[in-house]
């Protein structure tokens, strides 16, 4: 089975395409220049930038399956005066292009990585499930929320095998953004004023999330079907700060603050994003993809803790257990 993966040299089409390779599938990656390396055994393709009018031909041929991953992502210090316009570009409108070339090379399946933010910023109580409304609320979400509308619609007119998967936090070795951020503060022994924080977030290991997308690139009952996915324990703020500076050797350092005043401190300062981030919920219930297509994470969260800090150990204080 031939796969293309679009967003091949990202932080999961890196462990996407490997896995792919290590299980027998022939793998190409659509990657935006050529000089950008791939894992041994991937085909390089290069296919420039993804909007309305990129040429995917040449990459779809003798292809079985897309798993599409490259996106615009969320960005944390938006410079662009219209950001959904940005997001649309890339994320809506390129989307819709491959998929109607996909569609029109005959190619059976795509799988489309979209986002938990389509479901919404929180959960309250109830977790996160694919019963419940969209609430997409910044251009990101809209984003890839209107590209998962776009993509069920050319499935209804052309017959195209549909995968939608949304998974939250992504993390593991190599992983960027805010998870980086907390583990720079652990490192340089920062206290951190959240003790009294009591929120269950959900993530995913990047090596869960790959072994799911290969899953629903094949698995028949996947077909046309959207799935939440994630890791499967969920996490406080409080035990993810202790259980990542115990796999770094390091003792947690946090205090009990008042969570009221921590968002006042967060408005204050510019940082209420982070501050929701950080003492807020986001529960998932990925309890349809187990049940429908008998998926379990091959990864536990402890065991995908240790290996996302193993890069950035001090040598000479830092020790994983």
């Amino acid at each position: 089975m031939k796969i293309l993966v679009t967003g091949a040299n990202g932080f999961v089409g890196e462990v996407l395409c490997r896995k792919l390779v290590e299980r027998g599938f022939e793998a190409k990656g659509a990657v935006r220049s050529e000089d950008i390396p791939l894992a041994p055994g991937v085909e390089k393709i290069v296919a420039g930038s993804i909007d309305s009018s990129t040429d995917w031909s040449s990459a779809l041929k003798g292809i079985d399956c897309v798993i599409h991953l490259a996106a615009r992502v969320h960005v944390m210090k938006e410079e662009s005066p219209d950001p959904l316009a940005e997001f649309r570009h890339v994320n809506t409108e390129g989307t819709r292009r491959l998929a109607l070339a996909v569609a029109e090379h005959g190619v059976k399946r795509l799988v489309y990585v979209s986002s938990i933010k389509v479901n919404g910023e929180a959960t309250k109580g109830e977790p996160f499930s694919e019963q419940g409304a969209p609430n997409p609320q910044d251009p990101y979400a809209l984003s890839k929320w209107e590209a998962e509308q776009s993509l069920l619609e050319i499935s209804r007119e052309t017959g195209l095998e549909i995968v939608i998967l949304r998974p939250p936090l992504v993390y593991g070795p190599g992983v960027g953004g805010n998870f980086i951020r907390m583990l720079e503060w652990l490192k340089k022994g920062i206290p951190l004023p959240l003790g009294s924080v009591k929120n269950r977030r959900s993530m995913i290991h990047v090596e869960n999330l790959a072994d799911a997308l290969i899953l629903c690139s094949t698995h028949p009952d996947a077909k046309n079907e959207t799935f939440l996915v994630s890791d499967s324990e969920c996490i406080s703020t409080p035990d993810l700060i202790r259980m990542l500076s115990e796999k770094m050797g390091r003792e947690a350092r946090i205090f009990p603050f008042p969570v009221p005043l921590l968002h006042v401190l967060g408005r204050l300062t510019g940082k209420s994003a982070e501050i929701e981030r950080l003492t807020g919920s986001l529960e998932i219930d990925s309890s349809k993809i187990r049940q429908k297509l008998g998926w379990k994470p091959p990864h536990s969260i402890l065991d995908g803790l240790k290996d996302t800090v193993l890069p950035h150990r001090s040598e000479d204080r830092l020790i994983c257990k």
